[in-house]
């Protein structure tokens, strides 16, 4: 349910927001790495990598970019 979301996120916010989808299933590395509980998960990052804020199950397209907001990223809909 979460690869349309951030397929489209990730074609319309380009310009403000690295959107990436990891497949733990595939790379159980990095599910290790980022200390995945349960899928899905959405992870929001700083520019310098810091995480800022977890989510765990569906996150709908607006809850995320509200999120961003929140986060103080100035995100247009």
């Amino acid at each position: 349910m979460m690869a349309p979301v951030l397929e489209d996120l990730r074609r319309s916010h380009a310009d403000q927001f690295v959107t990436e989808f990891v497949d733990v299933g595939r790379d159980p590395q990095a599910g290790r790495q980022y200390r995945i509980a349960a899928i899905p998960t959405q992870i929001f990052f700083d520019a310098s990598g810091r995480e800022l804020f977890r989510h765990e199950g569906f996150m709908s397209r607006q809850a995320i970019l509200d999120k961003w907001r929140e986060l103080g990223v100035d995100v247009r809909d």
